[in-house]
Parts: structure tokens; sequence; C-alpha cells
């Protein structure tokens, strides 16, 4: 094909997306809106797994020290501690600051009024770096010489890694299903408009014009059309982001719900749409005028 075909096409194919407006602009809607509900499920489902993670980071395992031992001995343990593998942070917590938090979590139980810092053990505050190892390690921390006991929400973490492994299947299978329903509904649409100017196709047969003369104008208006669907969805997916957010930093009942910044997501949203977009338009397009150039 010579250059100034190949020129010819791709202006042709650009003004076809103005000459059937109507349908270029149904086409755009429609990338727009599927695009915004796969993109939306995507941020939904990145923040529940970020959200469940910093709640598994708070299952902690308490380390109490032997009794007998002086308190330099006992701070002499979080060395052992922090040698092993999967401990991320060891916290000393001594007798005196055990018994301020216990003060403080029994205000008004007269039945603890009694307890002295003696009556309590130095401790130590782990935090692991993976909990799904939170047995393995915690069996490793008994066998440290002069640690007393241990305590350790297995079910807890566990419970958590069951979360973030659901949430992970769930968005892949609602994701994939919303891709292959939005490419569906695109094609189709993109077919609608291939239907509309199928007398226009059969003329360019008709007076010997290629297969490939014929595709390639329909498919840089199918890669427009994909690529302006992408940018619009984009710049629609960070404004909702952005008013979600703010409305939710608003509300002192959400404040659970702490969102990541939409500029974390920046980089990998710009990629997803723009390959989205792009495999919408040139498959969509591709996909659509197969039918007519069999015809």
């Amino acid at each position: 094909m010579r250059l100034n075909n190949i020129g010819y096409l791709l202006k042709e194919g650009f003004k076809g997306i103005f000459t059937h407006g109507f349908m270029s602009f149904a086409a755009v809607c429609v990338t727009v809106a599927c695009l915004v509900i796969v993109g939306s499920f995507s941020i939904l489902a990145y923040n529940l797994d970020i959200m469940v993670e910093e709640l598994n980071k708070t299952s902690e395992i308490l380390v109490y020290v032997d009794s007998s031992l002086s308190d330099a001995e006992a701070r002499s343990i979080g060395t052992k501690i922090n040698t092993l593998d999967n401990i991320l942070q060891s916290t000393f917590v001594s007798r005196e600051e055990a018994l301020e938090d216990f003060i403080d979590d029994h205000q008004g139980d007269s039945a603890f009024s009694g307890v002295q810092a003696e009556d309590l053990r130095h401790r130590f505050v782990v935090v692991l770096e993976d909990n799904t190892l939170m047995q393995q390690t915690d069996e490793q921390l008994k066998t440290i010489p002069g640690v007393g006991k241990t305590s350790a929400a297995y079910e807890l973490a566990e419970g958590f890694s069951t979360i973030q492994n659901v949430i992970h299947i769930v968005s892949i299978a609602v994701i994939a299903i919303l891709l292959v329903v939005s490419l569906l509904i695109i094609s189709n649409t993109v077919k609608l408009a291939m239907y509309d100017r199928k007398d226009e196709i059969a003329i360019m047969k008709m007076v010997g014009a290629t297969n490939a003369f014929i595709r390639l104008p329909f498919q840089v208006e199918g890669f427009t059309l994909g690529m302006i669907g992408a940018v619009l969805a984009f710049a629609l997916e960070w404004i909702m982001y952005d008013g979600l957010t703010q409305k939710i930093a608003e509300v002192d009942a959400l404040q659970l719900f702490s969102l990541v910044e939409f500029q974390e997501l920046l980089i990998p949203m710009v990629a997803t749409f723009a390959a989205a977009g792009l495999f919408v338009g040139i498959v969509g397009s591709w996909t659509s005028i197969r039918k007519f150039m069999n015809a």
C-alpha cells in the first residue's frame, strides 16, 4: 500500500467520526460507561485489599517474660526475638507501662484496684512481616530462653488472610466478567455503526477495493473512539474518586474507610485505561466489520 493511500485512509478514518456523529457519540458513551464501571470496581477492590492488609498488621503476638528475670535480662530477650525470621518489629513493655495500660482499660472497676506492677510481667509486643506464618513464629518464640508464655490470635490472622484471598478471587472474577460484558456491549454498538454504513462498504467492494483498504479507516476510527472514551473515562474516574475521598474525610463515622490517594493509582490506571481503550477500539471495530467484509 502506497504512502499517499495510507494518508488518505487515515484521513477517512478520522473524518468518519464526524460524518457519523451520533453513532460515534454512542460508541464513546458506552466505552466511558463500561470503563468507569470496571475501573471503579478495580479501585474498590484495591482499597479493600489495603484496608484488610492494614487490619492484618494489628494482629500481634504478646511475648511474656519469665517473672524471675531482672529488668536488664528481660530487655535482652528483645535481641533474640529480632534475630528470628518473620519479625517486623518487637516493642518492650515494662511492668509499669503494662500497669498503666491495665488501669486505663479497667477504669471504674474496683475489683482490680489493688493490682500492682509486680503482679504483671515484662512483655514484648511482636509485629510480624507475614501473619500467615503466625503459628510457626509463635512456636519459635516459645523456645527462646526466658520467655514464659505467648499469646497469639491465630483465628484472627487466619480470618484476615481468608478475607484477602476471597477479595482477590472475587475481584479477578468480577473484573473479568465486566471486561467481557463491556467488550460485547461496545462491539454491538460498533456493529450498529457498521450496519449504518453497509452500503458504503458494499460500494467500496464493488469498485475493487481490497479488504485492507476498506478495513483501515474503520480501525482508525475505532482506535480513535476507543482512546477518546478511555481519556474521558479516566478523567471522570479521577473526579469521582477525589469527590468520594473528600466526602469520606468530612464524615467522622466513615473515617475507618481511609482511601489511598489517586496519585498512588495514577500510573496503573493510565496504563489500564489506555490498554482497554486501545483493545476495545481496534478489536471491537475489527470483529464488527468482519461480517460485512465476508458478505
